[in-house]
């Protein structure tokens, strides 16, 4: 592709520039204030002390609470008309806050790119049923959440949620899109898996502009979920333009983090980025070797993705040394009263088309 995006890839690649990239994102962005994150009875809701929401961005919870904070913030990306909500894995005493945000922007599905536990460390509460015919009741904010069913895939796990209002009676279904296969501070080993996911999530019209803004989360909520924001808004972008390969990646990054501080943590997420917005595109304009290494279709009852190897073991080894990317190494205390769900899923088989 002589295109300026294949280009400047090919030409980090050979001259080991992503380092230098990264961080040249860095220099063009500034940070805004974050009181309200640092108040003092706000402490306990953050799941880092070094990743807090923007002020001017962040999502408020209404009435059903005295205080409206919550570590998530809304990032807009007007051009590709996309919303997002990015935000930390729940704690012990925001999973009732997460549902409750997802309720009252009317959300249609939750992404989740982290697991529970990872490398040892608690990485996220269990906020959701974690047994088909289960239900978790948040009575200090009336909302309750039901598990339908779930259908399991190599690489990720789709459950199939309904949120009730306990005061109204009033039930809405709730997609929660789990990718399984991306290790903290890494990336997957090709962009294969996660764009199979991806279009999954856009099938599904999660991400539509006429739908309340779609939840995404990792652990931190900047990194892995700043990764899914950024290739997903390039991908409509490029759709748009009379030259998709023009766009510039980097640039449609700053302007995301105008809205929630440290999106994207290494160098490695941000070349994973331009891998996965490269192949994606391709996709995207009907190249059949594309479509063919994303959906082998050739078991009758899942979809098998071809990246089967086991995550890069260098995923997770280098971390940039300035003070925005090492979110997920400082730790606020908060995690060690967490305590992970132990027993298993039960399987039910489930579609997009059923829900």
């Amino acid at each position: 592709i002589s295109a300026a995006s294949a280009q400047e890839f090919e030409a980090l690649d050979a001259g080991n520039g992503w380092p230098q990239a990264y961080f040249k994102v860095d220099d063009l962005c500034r940070n805004y204030p974050y009181h309200v994150a640092r108040a003092s009875e706000n402490r306990s809701r953050n799941r880092y002390r070094d990743v807090s929401p923007y002020d001017h961005s962040r999502v408020c919870l209404k009435a059903a609470t005295p205080n409206d904070y919550i570590n998530a913030s809304f990032v807009v990306v007007e051009e590709a008309h996309r919303s997002y909500i990015l935000t930390q894995g729940p704690l012990p005493n925001t999973c009732g806050h997460f549902w409750l945000m997802v309720w009252q922007q009317d959300s249609k599905a939750v992404i989740m790119l982290n697991q529970l536990v990872e490398k040892g460390s608690i990485k996220c509460s269990q906020y959701w049923p974690p047994f088909q015919g289960q239900t978790l009741l948040f009575e200090e904010i009336g909302i309750r959440v039901h598990m339908l069913g779930e259908e399991g895939k190599p690489y990720h796990t789709v459950h199939y949620l309904r949120l009730e209002n306990i005061l109204t009676g009033e039930m809405r279904p709730i997609y929660h899109f789990h990718y399984t296969s991306w290790p903290d501070f890494g990336v997957p080993e090709s962009p294969a898996s996660f764009l199979a996911f991806l279009f999954m999530v856009r099938e599904s019209g999660s991400l539509n502009y006429e739908q309340g803004p779609v939840v995404i989360h990792c652990s931190a909520g900047i990194g892995r979920s700043g990764t899914f924001a950024l290739i997903d808004a390039c991908l409509v972008l490029m759709e748009k333009k009379d030259n998709p390969f023009s766009l510039n990646i980097r640039q449609v990054l700053v302007g995301m983090r105008k809205y929630r501080m440290g999106l994207i943590q290494t160098p490695e997420q941000l070349r994973f980025s331009y891998m996965a917005v490269i192949e994606g595109a391709k996709f995207l304009m009907g190249d059949e070797n594309i479509k063919k290494k994303l959906f082998l279709k050739d078991d009758k009852d899942a979809t098998r993705l071809p990246d089967s190897e086991e995550e890069s073991p260098e995923g997770g080894a280098r971390k940039p040394s300035r003070e925005d990317c090492k979110a997920s190494t400082s730790r606020d205390g908060n995690e060690e009263r967490e305590t992970p769900a132990k027993a298993p899923f039960k399987k039910k088989r489930f579609s997009l088309q059923d829900f």
